[in-house]
C-alpha cells in the first residue's frame, strides 16, 4: 500500500487536469489513506494540574462561567494545535466554577463525561436529577439531556471534561439548544437513578436497555473501594496492573457508546509491560506519583495531573507509590467498528 507510481510530464498534467474538476488520481494518495500501522499527528502530552489550575483561576478572574456558558480551557494536543482536540476523536479540557456561580442550563448532541478534580460540594443537574461532585466521581452527561453546574460553597470546583465532540462533528450531526434558564426544574429525587439502576436491580419493564448509561454518578468512594477488595484477592495484570471499565447496567457494554471509561490501580512499585493499543488514551491521575514512557517520551505525572497516550504508540506505567488511573478513549467506537486492536508486551 506505500507504493507511489512514478510521476512523469504527461502524468503530471493529467493531475492538474483533473484537479480542476475537483479530482485527484487515487493512487497518488493511497499509501497515506490506507496505511500498514495507525499513523496519527497525535503526540505523547502532560499538563501539570498546577499549571492549569492557576491559568483557570485567572480565567475565573476575567470572565464569569454564565459569560462563558462554560468556563473551560481546552486540552489541545500539541501535534493537533487549532483544532480542539486532545486526540484525533476526542476533547478534552478543564472546566471551573467559581463559588456561588452557576453554568446555564443547555443541551447537545454531543455526549459528554465529568472526571472530579478538585473541591466539595459542587453539584450537576441530568435532565431533572441533582447530585453532589465529589473529587474522583465519574459522571455522565448523555447527549442531548439537559444539564447545568453549580458551586454553592466558598471554594472554586475543578473538573476534567471528555466529550465526543471532533466525532459528531465529522459526522455533520451537531445540534445544541438552551434552555433559557440557569438550572433546570429537579423533579427526581437525589439518588433515583443510583436506587433504579446502580444497585444490582432493573426496572421490571426496562425493555432492549439504554445506548448510555442511565447511571450518571460513579461516586470514587464505591470504585475504590472495590480496586482494594481486587488488589488484595487478584493478579495483577502485566500491562494495567488492576484496570476496570465503567459499564452501563442495563447492557453490560461500556457506559457510554462513543466513549470509554476505566478506573486502574498500580501498587507501589508496579512496572507495567510494554502495551500499545489503537484508542488514543487521556489519563487523569487521582492518586499517587510516577512515569509513563510513551514512545521516547518520559512522562512524569502526580496527584491531579492529565497526560495522553496516542494510538499504537507502546507505553509503559512505573509507580512510585499506590496510584490510580482514570482515562477515557474512543474505544467503543472502535469496537462496534471491529477495528479496535491491542499488542501486549511488545514495543
Amino acid at each position: 500500500m506505500d507504493h507511489t507510481p512514478a510521476e512523469t510530464p504527461e502524468r503530471r498534467a493529467f493531475y492538474g487536469r483533473i484537479d480542476k474538476q475537483n479530482m485527484t488520481a487515487l493512487w497518488t494518495v493511497l499509501g497515506d489513506l490506507v496505511t500498514p500501522e495507525p499513523k496519527t499527528q497525535c503526540q505523547p502530552a502532560l499538563w501539570k494540574f498546577a499549571d492549569i489550575r492557576a491559568a483557570m483561576l485567572e480565567a475565573g478572574a476575567l470572565i464569569t462561567a454564565k459569560e462563558a456558558e462554560r468556563r473551560v480551557l481546552v486540552l489541545e494536543n500539541p501535534g493537533l494545535r487549532g483544532q480542539s482536540r486532545v486526540t484525533t476523536s476526542l476533547f478534552a479540557g478543564v472546566q471551573l466554577v467559581m463559588p456561588r456561580e452557576v453554568a446555564p442550563a443547555h443541551r447537545h448532541s454531543q455526549s459528554a463525561l465529568r472526571f472530579m478534580i478538585e473541591g466539595h460540594g459542587g453539584h450537576t443537574s441530568v435532565d431533572g436529577e441533582r447530585t453532589s461532585m465529589e473529587p474522583g466521581d465519574f459522571i455522565i452527561t448523555p447527549s442531548m439531556t439537559w444539564h447545568d453546574h453549580g458551586n454553592e460553597t466558598d471554594r472554586p470546583i475543578f473538573w476534567l471534561d471528555g466529550l465526543d465532540i471532533p466525532i459528531i462533528q465529522f459526522l455533520g450531526a451537531s445540534f445544541a439548544e438552551q434552555l433559557g434558564a440557569d438550572q433546570q426544574p429537579i423533579g427526581k429525587l437525589a439518588g433515583d437513578s443510583t436506587a433504579r439502576y446502580g444497585s444490582n436491580l432493573l426496572p421490571v419493564d426496562l425493555g432492549a436497555g439504554t445506548r448510555t448509561s442511565p447511571i450518571f454518578n460513579y461516586p470514587y468512594a464505591r470504585t475504590r473501594e472495590a480496586l482494594d477488595q481486587l488488589a488484595r484477592g487478584s493478579d495483577l495484570d502485566a500491562c494495567h496492573g488492576i484496570k476496570m471499565r465503567y459499564t452501563n447496567p442495563t447492557t453490560g457494554g461500556h457506559a457510554m457508546p462513543t466513549i470509554g471509561s476505566f478506573i486502574q490501580l498500580l501498587p507501589k512499585g508496579f512496572k507495567s509491560s510494554r502495551y500499545k493499543a489503537t484508542d488514543a488514551t487521556v489519563f487523569s491521575v487521582v492518586e499517587g506519583r510516577g512515569r509513563t514512557r510513551v514512545g521516547e517520551s518520559l512522562l512524569e505525572w502526580g496527584p491531579k495531573d492529565i497526560f495522553i497516550v496516542p494510538s499504537w504508540i507502546a507505553a509503559s506505567h512505573e509507580a512510585d507509590g499506590e496510584s490510580v488511573l482514570f482515562s477515557f478513549s474512543d474505544r467503543p467506537v472502535q469496537e462496534k467498528l471491529g477495528v479496535w486492536r491491542e499488542d501486549r508486551g511488545n514495543a
